[in-house]
């Protein structure tokens, strides 16, 4: 066989151009971006009438926000306004990702591994696609109600075009470079992990607005003039104040802050692309781990173990503490619980409001904790269910729960009306705070033991749901019947506290609340621990049944 006749069979391959290769690629993930949200939206009706809810209401604050800047045109401290949000649209832009690294698929680069894509078309691509969104629309909404604010002429709105153009993009890209660069944790545990504590962000930016809100309705914009000086310097926000300098005639600071906003997005576009280079390019060793690193975690367990009592109560703490630090879930609970229960009576402190008795907010929200012990385990509590074969067993099974939520509770309570009581400069109300505090908590680690085997539900592993369908009532009577009965068990304490202050004989009596709290909590908890062991160890298989469902 000839060569001639094997060269004549095979017609010959296409010439590539590269040049023209980038538009394709654009077009190609802006229609892989509607497909992807209209797929979506087909799956069922109430997630399209989610994404329906959700878009006119962000569509409507945002129109709100833009008329209301159109009302702070002229104002004297406008600008101070408008800066500032331009950087707080950046700052969000950059932690949305890790925090719903679900809402959009096209964050995750190496879906487009295989694909014979070179970086800079598919920085792009990814570019365009990502001005597609509720997001995206409302951001510009903002930029151009800042915009508006502060521009005064001819000039100041033909910087504006540019301005808002640049702001846009450089949130869009501070996004994609900030998800690209974290896309091997956001598809890990971890990752997970940092998405289910997206509610405590919410929680405590939600508290930060409020706060900062009441601070400036009291003393007037102008406290944001210091700031704006600054951030009129930081990009994309600087892009923002370069329509105000040319509103100002200073088009040479104008043109040096519209440069800066540029400079950053260019440095944000190559940082994105070196990053997908090395997504696209390197193997995945984010799950390897070291066997030194390894080796030092066993020998350094047993150092660790000997803090916990012996038996079965040490093995039950051991087990309940590994839960909070490593299942998402239980993280999340107790980590907004110790962020709400110090931010609530700092931030009244802070706000010339607050009261020293606030710090009982504390023991109040890592008490609830207790609730539903066994719904925590969702499945996996048949393995407990298996050792338990007596109350006594129970008991012990209670005990360490509760000894584990007290290891982390007794120190936090105490630290947070500790750091109220000299906030608030009220130091003679330590003792009686701590007391009620101490009562509150052994309270509550009662009720909680008891509604833990009367009323178990399950705790769903995926989503934000936590509890399962079907099962809100038990957790409605589980949690708020609990705590109306600590509240309840607790009152001859509150009694005592109440009596040192309207009482002529009682007064100076407050430091004995300490010892009586202390004393009264611990009886009431044994007490609770007693009463409900029997209980549990009689509805095992009631139990298993109920955590077992999500």
């Amino acid at each position: 066989m000839s060569t001639g006749s094997r060269t004549d069979a095979v017609p010959p391959a296409a010439p590539v151009a590269p040049a023209t290769a980038a538009a394709p690629v654009t077009a190609v993930l802006v229609r892989l971006k509607l497909s992807l949200l209209r797929n979506g939206l087909r799956q069922s009706g109430g997630r399209r009438a989610a994404y329906v809810a959700s878009a006119v209401v962000a569509l409507l604050f945002g129109v709100l926000q833009l008329l209301g800047f159109v009302l702070l045109r002229g104002h004297e401290h406008a600008a101070s306004v408008a800066v500032p949000c331009a950087a707080v649209l950046a700052l969000g832009w950059a932690v949305m990702p890790l925090f719903f690294p679900s809402g959009d698929e096209t964050l995750d680069p190496t879906r487009l591994v295989m694909l014979p894509l070179r970086p800079r078309p598919l920085v792009r691509g990814l570019l365009t696609a990502s001005l597609v969104g509720i997001g995206p629309l409302f951001t510009a909404l903002l930029l151009i109600g800042c915009a508006i604010s502060v521009a005064h002429g001819a000039g100041a709105y033909a910087v504006a075009v540019v301005g808002v153009a640049l702001a846009l993009l450089v949130c869009v890209a501070l996004a994609r470079a900030v998800a690209a660069a974290n896309t091997r944790l956001l598809t890990s545990r971890k990752g997970r992990d940092l998405a289910v504590l997206s509610g405590l962000v919410v929680a405590v930016g939600a508290q930060l607005v409020n706060f900062g809100a009441q601070r400036l309705g009291s003393s007037g914009l102008g406290r944001l003039d210091p700031v704006t000086d600054v951030l009129r310097w930081v990009p994309p926000a600087s892009a923002v104040d370069a329509i105000d300098s040319a509103s100002d005639g200073s088009y040479g600071v104008a043109a040096a802050q519209l440069a800066l906003a540029a400079a950053a997005l260019a440095v944000l576009l190559r940082a994105w692309s070196r990053t997908l280079t090395r997504l696209m390019t390197s193997p995945d060793a984010s799950t390897v781990q070291a066997p030194d690193a390894a080796a030092r975690k066993r020998t350094a367990a047993p150092g660790r173990r000997r803090l916990l009592p012996a038996g079965r109560t040490g093995t039950v703490m051991e087990r309940s503490l590994r839960y909070v630090l490593r299942d998402p879930k239980t993280k999340a609970a107790w980590v907004t619980s110790l962020a709400i229960g110090l931010i609530v009576p700092v931030f009244n402190a802070l706000q010339g409001t607050g009261s020293v008795y606030l710090a009982c907010f504390a023991a109040g929200m890592l008490g609830v904790q207790m609730y539903n012990q066994f719904g925590q385990d969702t499945s996996a509590f048949w393995m407990v269910a298996l050792t338990i074969s007596s109350p006594r067993d129970a008991y012990l099974e209670l005990r360490g729960r509760a000894l584990a939520l007290l290891a982390v509770t007794l120190p936090y309570a105490t630290l947070v009306t500790v750091l109220t009581a000299a906030l608030v400069g009220d130091w003679a109300r330590l003792p009686e705070v701590l007391g009620v505090s101490f009562a509150l908590l052994g309270a509550m680690l009662a009720t909680g033991a008891w509604a833990s085997a009367r009323f178990p539900y399950s705790i769903p592993q995926e989503g934000y749901k936590n509890v399962a369908p079907g099962q809100a009532g038990l957790a409605w009577i589980a949690i708020f019947g609990g705590m109306l009965a600590a509240a309840l068990l607790c009152s001859p304490v509150i009694a005592f506290a109440v009596w040192t202050h309207v009482s002529a004989t009682g007064d100076g009596l407050g430091w004995l609340l300490l010892p009586a709290g202390a004393f009264y909590g611990t009886a009431v908890t044994l007490l609770g621990l007693r009463l409900s062991a029997p209980r549990t160890a009689s509805r095992l298989p009631e139990i298993l049944t109920a955590v077992s469902k999500g």
